[in-house]
């Protein structure tokens, strides 16, 4: 179960990737930065869902604690590569970083690690395998 939760969070982060250059190719330049990141993120989000909805059957999670784990494996992995990567790769300062966070600034972004941390346990919920 658990090379399969890795391997399902390479295809959230391609899915991340995809949904980041479309915000900035496409949606940013036509709604502006605030807009622009509030519907990513909601695109974002709903993209994890989906992805985690018609694949947590094969991840296979016995019960809620399981789906659980996978959800935190993810938000770990998530954070470690969002931080990690953006800090010692792309060489951004951790204000920088942390300004996505700012939900005072009209920014959303905390909605993409709660979602990917809820994830696996809310779709295994919806799907019924487990009550």
């Amino acid at each position: 179960m658990w090379w399969k939760a890795i391997l399902l969070w390479l295809v959230l982060m391609v899915l991340a990737i995809g949904n980041g250059t479309l915000r900035i190719k496409l949606i940013i330049p036509y709604t502006g930065l605030t807009a622009g990141l509030a519907i990513s993120t909601v695109m974002l989000c709903a993209l994890i869902l989906l992805a985690t909805w018609l694949s947590i059957r094969w991840l296979g999670p016995h019960d809620a604690a399981q789906a659980l784990g996978i959800g935190m494996l993810w938000l770990a992995m998530t954070l470690a590569f969002e931080f990690g990567a953006g800090h010692f790769l792309f060489k951004k300062s951790w204000s920088e970083l942390l300004v996505d966070y700012d939900i005072t600034q009209g920014r959303i972004w905390v909605l993409v690690p709660c979602v990917t941390a809820m994830a696996p346990w809310w779709m295994a919920k919806v799907r019924g395998l487990f009550t």
